[in-house]
């Protein structure tokens, strides 16, 4: 089957097909940029300022050194109290913010330059930071033009040293190209994308990683089914591991790497601590060929 990823796959190969070089255990990928990125992140939700702080700390004590704080869960003040509350130095966390710019919110490349500036400059006061490890656009905007204005604020926050990489989510190849059809433009280092076994098309990964981006998955678990799926339950008995680490492990031996939600220290430093087993590739076509409702 022919991927959706893959039409167009020689327009980004060309923009920078360097990076993805996982670790040995899989628990961080190099970048296309260089830089050290932990397969595990910790993506804060809906919910108030204090459990974000809460959480964010649950989550430093069990492991993650690796954050995704979207604009779009409302509590960014929060994850930023927890970040300088926390008993890690700043310099061994990961941050990565975000910016809501797409799905209509504006149009044109003026509107959507300022408009995303804006949102670039929102987030370091939120977090309370004066450089975040990586930015990513929540969303497209809705034209080429568009894309090309949010993607141009990202460059100068670049440019200003305000962060160290440039990010993307739920960009299909199109959108990408309207960014990497400038030859001079940084290719995004990370598209976010729903990812996980059982996903319909599991060539995205790939595809992503012959054109130098790195998927982040969202929903790793699927539609929440996946720790109790028998399948991936019964190949976790075979590695002392539960359901949802099993499908965490496929994510990573995918060459992906994801984000996830817990809220107590168990669930955390289960999610973490997926990088000491490695399933066989008998099991990794089981999973490969799953399709999961």
């Amino acid at each position: 089957m022919v991927s959706w990823y893959t039409v167009g796959l020689a327009v980004l190969a060309g923009a920078g097909a360097n990076g993805q070089a996982p670790s040995k255990d899989g628990s961080y990928f190099t970048l296309n940029n260089g830089l050290k990125f932990d397969s595990a992140s910790f993506g804060l939700q809906v919910y108030g300022d204090d459990t974000a702080k809460q959480y964010t700390l649950l989550a430093i004590k069990a492991g993650f050194r690796n954050f995704f704080s979207s604009v779009l869960a409302g509590n960014q003040n929060g994850f930023g109290e927890a970040v300088a509350a926390s008993p890690v130095p700043r310099d061994e966390l990961f941050i990565c913010g975000s910016v809501n710019t797409g799905s209509g919110a504006c149009s044109g490349f003026d509107d959507c330059k300022t408009q995303t500036a804006q949102g670039c400059a929102d987030n370091l006061q939120a977090i309370g930071v004066k450089q975040l490890d990586m930015i990513m656009l929540d969303y497209p905007a809705s034209d080429c033009a568009s894309i090309q204005g949010q993607w141009a604020a990202f460059e100068e926050m670049l440019g200003a040293n305000q962060t160290r990489s440039l990010a993307v989510s739920n960009f299909d190849v199109t959108q990408l190209q309207c960014i990497t059809s400038n030859a001079s433009a940084t290719v995004p280092a990370v598209n976010q994308l729903q990812f996980s076994v059982g996903t319909p098309d599991p060539g995205i990964v790939d595809d992503a990683k012959a054109g130098g981006i790195l998927v982040q998955a969202y929903s790793p678990l699927g539609s929440g089914s996946l720790p109790t799926d028998p399948d991936c339950v019964k190949i976790g008995k075979a590695h002392n591991k539960s359901g949802a680490q099993v499908a965490l492990r496929w994510i990573v031996q995918r060459n992906a790497t994801y984000s996830t939600q817990a809220s107590t220290l168990a669930y955390f430093q289960e999610d973490v601590s997926v990088f000491d087993f490695e399933l066989t590739p008998t099991e990794m076509a089981t999973l490969n060929n799953k399709l999961v409702s």
